[in-house]
């Protein structure tokens, strides 16, 4: 480990494959799409969600908390208590003027916003709840987690769309390094299953239209892909500086060594199709981590399913790796939970160099001809790792790449 890596030692995950960690592993594992009819949507061109199995927000938070906050908030507090659990750290005997908390979110409470909405549309104004804008803002998420933990230190928010949650995890990484830290509480979350993002991204060309089977309509780097999945989680990992972490005896899960981040400043939507954005965020994060493209033994990639995306990322790849180390996509079984992707993705890279394991990636029946890449499917592979992408990129030509090293 060097000198400027930052220790991951809890991880917590609420997404479609599963509630908590162990779930979330087992099911991404499996390989079996999350993607069913959602009823929120009905009568929408895209009528289908990846969403969470059982989710009881009031047996998880109680009844006062869960009034007044959001879906995405509530996702985040048990995502976040896990972490901070599997941390082995107790709240109520850490100095919190030294714990911070960054997490990545897209677009806030839309869940409750577009609840509150319908009622100012209907004219119903004293129906609105005096309660909307601290549901809805984004910042409330991080706001949230420092009240239920009490966790002093710096408190913000990134958001860079579907690249919010890596983006987090480096901000968090840049505070440590700083020695503004000791440890923080950081990730994304996000719900866009509603029906103002089905519709806006539908419309925009984004998701896929396979309404007649849901479960194969996220299927990234297939020569029959047609857009992403709606989906929406948490993912939290707790950071530590490396000596604070080895002063209390923590159990290392993995070091995060490096940081990528960069703009494309080619078009708000479409991916730079040289892909030069996505080239220096990895030659960034490489540097960063003091480590060459052979030292990669994985990549956890963006794979959306779009067309556009998969096309840009499998030709970088092939450019800057030469011959690709093994790649796997979380979001042809989960979808894409935008502002929490990246986190989740980067905690299942850190289960990954954990287990040895890199889970499936779902629905590739026939790979696009002009993606040469080296795609996990049907069954988990065993494979020996020391290191780990976990690629991220976004709206606004927004790129984000983490590195990992196994513990």
């Amino acid at each position: 480990m060097s000198a400027s890596d930052v220790a991951v030692t809890g991880l917590g995950l609420v997404t479609p494959a599963g509630l908590g960690v162990a779930a979330t592993w087992e099911g991404l594992c499996a390989g079996v799409p999350t993607a069913e009819t959602d009823p929120k949507l009905s009568g929408l061109p895209v009528d289908f969600s990846c969403r969470l199995p059982g989710f009881d927000p009031v047996a998880e938070l109680g009844r006062r908390l869960t009034w007044r906050i959001d879906l995405f908030t509530e996702m985040a507090l048990v995502a976040a208590r896990e972490a901070v659990a599997d941390a082995g750290l107790d709240p109520g005997t850490w100095d919190g003027a030294r714990v911070g908390v960054v997490i990545g979110n897209g677009s806030g409470g839309n869940v409750s916003l577009e609840a509150e909405y319908g009622k100012l549309r209907d004219n119903r104004i004293s129906a609105i709840s005096p309660l909307t804008i601290p549901r809805s803002v984004p910042n409330m998420v991080a706001g949230e987690i420092a009240i239920d933990m009490q966790a002093l230190g710096p408190n913000l928010v990134t958001a860079t769309a579907c690249a919010s949650g890596a983006t987090a995890l480096g901000t968090a990484r840049d505070l440590l390094r700083l020695n503004a830290c000791d440890i923080v509480i950081a990730g994304g979350s996000e719900s866009v299953c509603s029906r103002i993002a089905s519709a806006g991204f539908s419309q925009a060309g984004a998701l896929s239209s396979r309404t007649h089977d849901p479960a194969g309509s996220s299927r990234p780097f297939d020569a029959e892909r047609d857009g992403f999945v709606l989906g929406e989680g948490a993912g939290i990992l707790v950071l530590e500086r490396a000596e604070h972490a080895r002063a209390r005896g923590a159990r290392v899960q993995a070091h995060f060594s490096g940081y990528g981040a960069t703009a494309d400043g080619h078009h708000p939507t479409a991916p730079d199709p040289a892909g030069g954005g996505v080239r220096r965020a990895i030659s960034a994060a490489l540097a960063d981590a003091g480590l060459g493209v052979a030292d990669i033994d994985h990549v956890n990639a963006h794979g959306t399913s779009t067309e556009k995306n998969d096309l840009a990322e499998g030709r970088v790849l092939r450019t800057v790796f030469g011959s690709p180390p093994p790649v796997t996509a979380n979001k042809s079984i989960i979808g894409h939970c935008i502002g929490a992707a990246g986190a989740i993705e980067a905690a299942v890279t850190v289960l990954t160099l954990r287990h040895q394991l890199i889970p499936p990636t779902a629905n590739l029946h026939r790979l696009d001809p002009e993606i040469d890449l080296d795609v996990v499917t049907k069954t988990a592979r065993p494979h020996r790792m020391r290191a780990a992408l976990s690629n991220s990129f976004a709206f606004g030509g927004q790129n984000a790449v983490l590195v990992f090293k196994a513990a």
